[in-house]
């Protein structure tokens, strides 16, 4: 049996025990009413498998006024599972930071404006089931596909695809300070334990990437940031410490100073905020090619500056695989603690007013 796990090398292979399926949201009436209204306070169940399978491809749109991206979160649970292993506001599940849609282009993920998609393979042995809730005051909408495949049954070395969204209003610390390894004074952080966490977990599995999105009323570059990777409960330095927050998203130079946005394959920084480094940024990382492999936890963090000297408004959203996972993943919390602040002015339009921050 061919499980369907493609490339363009093997795409014309013909598949056997593998059957093509679909959730959508047309109108069953055969009429042009192809959404389906979420109701405020209420979780609507978008598609429900049985048996073996995957889900291949995922398509949704909605509207972004009034924080609606943030309004939406959306949940998965493979196998019959009672706690989910995706949890994530809709817009930043497809990596669009800000409850703003732009334009992003990678492998697994693309947003043409509003259209959103994903092609993280998502497999199952056992059922799967996909919900959206919107704990809002506000009624909304959503258009939506779920492509999937069904199969005789899924091997036992696939594991199950994760997801989770994290936030932090992150603030300046005071670190000590020593000689750095040129003999220079400098701030030290050599424990990696005030860093903004964007992923823990425990269990088995590989890390394939994140989305990370910041907002900030702070002029200056707060990309120098290390990435540290804690493997298997290492202790500082870990195995994998990056130099940098544009050298873990593969840019260079401040992304060569914020001159323009770029999207590749694998790596990009898709969304602009000011000259003086303020305002607005998002960027992301996969690992596609090189997977970050972990037999019993995995611990990533990334500071916010040099010895996380900068502040502002974090938010990422996390990608992994994994099997044996027995605790429960960061709920998003309340609509009302997801709403995108506004710094000190810079930015106009809906959001939380933030002028508390020095």
């Amino acid at each position: 049996m061919d499980y369907g796990m493609t490339s363009l090398g093997n795409l014309a292979k013909i598949r056997t025990g593998v059957k093509s399926r679909r959730w959508s949201s047309y109108d069953t009436t055969g009429g042009n009413a192809d959404n389906w209204p979420i109701p405020a306070g209420e979780t609507v169940v978008l598609g429900e498998m049985s048996g073996a399978g995957s889900v291949r491809h995922i398509w949704m749109t909605t509207g972004e006024q009034d924080s609606n991206l943030r309004r939406l979160v959306l949940r998965m649970y493979w196998d019959g599972e009672e706690s989910p292993s995706v949890v994530c506001p809709l817009g930043d599940f497809f990596g669009l930071g800000h409850a703003k849609a732009t334009h992003f282009q990678s492998l697994p993920l693309q947003t043409f404006y509003l259209g959103l998609n994903c092609w993280f393979p998502m497999p199952y042995s056992d059922g799967a089931r996909i919900t959206v809730t919107n704990d809002s005051p506000v009624d909304t909408f959503l258009y939506f596909y779920i492509d999937y495949q069904e199969w005789q049954q899924a091997p036992e070395d696939l594991a199950r695809f994760h997801a989770n969204w994290r936030r932090e209003l992150v603030v300046r610390k005071d670190e000590a300070r020593g000689p750095n390894a040129r003999g220079n004074t400098d701030r030290l952080n050599a424990t990696g334990r005030d860093n903004y966490l964007i992923l823990h977990t425990t269990g088995k599995g590989h890390y394939v990437g994140c989305c990370l999105h910041l907002d900030t009323n702070t002029p200056g570059w707060w990309g120098e940031g290390d990435d540290m990777f804690f493997v298997d409960g290492e202790q500082w330095p870990p195995n994998m410490h990056g130099t940098g927050t544009e050298d873990y998203f593969c840019g260079a130079w401040n992304y060569n100073c914020l001159q323009q946005t770029y999207c590749t394959p694998y790596y990009g920084y898709h969304f602009k905020g000011n000259s003086d480094y303020t305002g607005k940024h998002s960027q992301y990382r996969f690992h596609v090619e090189d997977p970050v492999c972990f037999e019993e936890s995995l611990r990533f963090s990334i500071e916010h500056g040099h010895a996380n000297d900068r502040q502002g408004d974090w938010t990422s959203t996390a990608y992994w695989y994994q099997v044996g996972r027995t605790q429960a993943l960061p709920d998003p919390g309340p609509f009302e603690d997801r709403i995108p602040y506004q710094f000190g002015g810079l930015e106009r339009g809906p959001g939380k007013d933030r002028k508390d921050l020095p």
